[in-house]
């Protein structure tokens, strides 16, 4: 299962994390949960096992049945999954040069963009409790440069790494929308560079 979801995240650019904790609610709440632009929706159980179903546009993804114990379970890992061969692979293929844009430019949707941006502000982070895990750790900042504002989403060892007043690339980032704000994610792939570091090690 865990290899599964891994490929499956890394294909659409999405947090393992996030698409197990997606099964998870859709079970417990009987409807379809929305992940980025992918669907997940709880279709019933056949022998001890959830049926899920994922979709994109309306078109399947894919369907597949997940033990309710491993549903149940806190300590589900992904690291070895996203370190497997195929998903690897996967990663290579998503990665031409990606677009840089200006934020003013950004559309929800748009994968492996570059963004130049100011840091105006930076939330302080907060522990996202889920049953997935209890240590998730999430903080949004805010960004800008001459053509307007968005939101950086920032989870776990993102966290702590911007500061008011950087200014920063944000590299091979996608575009979401979460609460009716636009906002830039970095999924697995993306990081973040301080630009003030490499013009120093160039005048160096």
């Amino acid at each position: 299962m865990e290899d599964q979801l891994a490929f499956i995240a890394t294909q659409h650019e999405v947090y393992p994390t996030e698409l197990f904790q997606a099964l998870i609610t859709a079970k417990e709440k009987g409807k379809p949960i929305a992940v980025s632009d992918l669907n997940v929706e709880y279709r019933g159980n056949v022998a001890n096992q959830a049926i899920f179903l994922i979709t994109k546009e309306s078109k399947v993804v894919a369907q597949f049945r997940v033990p309710d114990d491993t549903l149940s379970r806190t300590d589900v890992s992904f690291d070895n999954s996203m370190d497997s061969s195929k998903v690897r692979r996967e990663i290579a293929r998503q990665n031409p040069a990606p677009s840089h844009l200006k934020i003013e430019n950004l559309r929800v949707g748009m994968k492996k963009i570059n963004v130049s941006a100011e840091v105006l502000q930076v939330s302080e982070p907060s522990k996202v409790h889920t049953q997935f895990r209890d240590n998730a750790v999430v903080s949004n900042a805010v960004v800008g440069d001459e053509t307007g504002k968005v939101l950086l989403c920032l989870w776990d060892q993102q966290v702590n790494s911007v500061h008011v007043g950087e200014r920063i690339e944000v590299k091979n980032a996608h575009v979401a929308m979460f609460k009716g704000e636009k906002q830039l994610r970095l999924g697995k792939n993306g990081k973040i560079c301080l630009i003030q570091e490499t013009l120093e090690k160039q005048v160096a």
